[in-house]
């Protein structure tokens, strides 16, 4: 009986989720991920590197959030990068996205492989998270830190300038 109850209330719980969390976020390896490293729309891009497990990652998700809101008139495109393994995207990543209300899209980059594609992200990452990538075109500039609210407009503000 009380397992039924258990059952009945988890999945009671996936049905108050939001719609944007009903379908898995897209896995792709380092070379179907790509691509998302050169888009040379009108569109400034900040992909951010992060996992569920890095305390300063989560730490700054609100931060992008509120980004990715403020700018939704704008030619802004956030995409979380998550690291967390693929395994643990029904278990962890997300239970993660419905807790924090993740409305940017999210990626699982699922390469082992780091050391052949952490370069091609930028030659001078050492692969530690958070990091991030804001671009336009040919213009980048990559952040191997974590950013508060206030940080991160007023790199964007300066980057949505030169748009």
């Amino acid at each position: 009986m009380k397992a039924g109850i258990l059952m009945v209330a988890g999945l009671m719980s996936l049905l108050l989720l939001p719609s944007r969390l009903s379908s898995q976020p897209d896995v792709l390896t380092f070379d179907e991920f790509e691509p998302y490293l050169h888009h040379q729309s009108d569109t400034l891009y900040v992909l951010n590197f992060w996992a569920t497990w890095c305390t300063p990652c989560v730490k700054e998700i609100p931060a992008l959030e509120k980004i990715r809101e403020e700018y939704s008139n704008k030619n802004l495109r956030v995409i979380l990068v998550s690291l967390d393994f693929p395994k643990q995207i029904e278990s962890r990543l997300i239970p993660f996205l419905g807790q924090y209300s993740i409305h940017s899209e999210v990626i699982v980059l699922n390469d082992p492989d780091s050391n052949r594609w952490i370069e091609k992200v930028d030659p001078d990452w050492s692969g530690s998270i958070p990091a991030t990538l804001i671009y336009h075109k040919d213009s980048r500039e990559f952040y191997e830190r974590s950013f508060t609210y206030d940080e991160l407009k007023i790199v964007i503000n300066s980057k949505i300038n030169e748009l």
